[in-house]
């Protein structure tokens, strides 16, 4: 009984490891194109990108929106930039991507609904309101994300493009997401904890409602 539960809710990943299965193709993909080229780059970024997802699959038994999107995405211009041996299909794939996710987001939002939960495969719990500052601040990110790739590819050399891609874009990316923290501990909804409350209002039902847990003190955000 406790098998067939196990195997049927997979635990989920680590998330250092989760960060290796993401990241490791783009590291993979700087590497190559240090000792050979673009093209032989694109090969093996494409390969390793289908056997990350392979593996997370495998393990989990669910694929992420995101780095599933982004791998239809290197599969597709990857398969371009080598058949067409043109480098700039897979200089185009971060601005489409990340174009992609911030309509995604902010269309959702326009409509009231914040999907950033589904394109992060994010465990947060969040008000609404959290949900929506969150989703939008992302929604712009992805945007300005996409605007750097474009300035950066078209005045650049290939190889500070591909330099740039691993020791700019991802610190970026880490800087931007740690910097939500303030905002993720002011909306996060607290832990269940309704039937001790209970207990107590029960116990005594003259007494006032305790009132709600005071914001965090971190005021960084807005």
């Amino acid at each position: 009984m406790i098998r067939t539960e196990d195997t049927a809710h997979p635990a989920p990943l680590n998330p250092l490891f989760k960060l290796a299965l993401e990241m490791g193709p783009l590291v993979i993909f700087f590497f190559v194109n240090q000792r050979g080229d673009i093209f032989a780059a694109t090969a093996v970024f494409t390969v390793a990108t289908v056997i990350a997802l392979a593996i997370h699959y495998a393990l989990v038994r669910k694929l992420p929106v995101m780095p599933l999107v982004s791998a239809v995405v290197v599969v597709v211009f990857g398969g371009l930039t080598l058949l067409l041996q043109d480098e700039l299909f897979i200089k185009l794939k971060p601005t489409i991507v990340n174009t992609l996710f911030g309509i995604v987001l902010l269309v959702g939002l326009y409509f009231g609904k914040p999907l950033l939960t589904v394109v992060l495969d994010s465990v947060f719990k969040l008000t609404d309101e959290g949900w929506h500052k969150l989703t939008f601040r992302w929604g712009l990110f992805f945007f300005f994300l996409a605007a750097v790739n474009e300035v950066v590819w078209r005045t650049q050399t290939t190889d500070f493009w591909v330099s740039f891609k691993v020791f700019g874009i991802m610190p970026i990316t880490i800087v931007f997401a740690l910097a939500q923290t303030p905002l993720l501990m002011r909306h996060e909804l607290p832990e269940d904890g309704a039937g001790g409350d209970a207990a107590s209002d029960d116990a005594a039902p003259d007494q006032p409602a305790a009132p709600p847990a005071p914001p965090s003190r971190n005021d960084a955000s807005p």
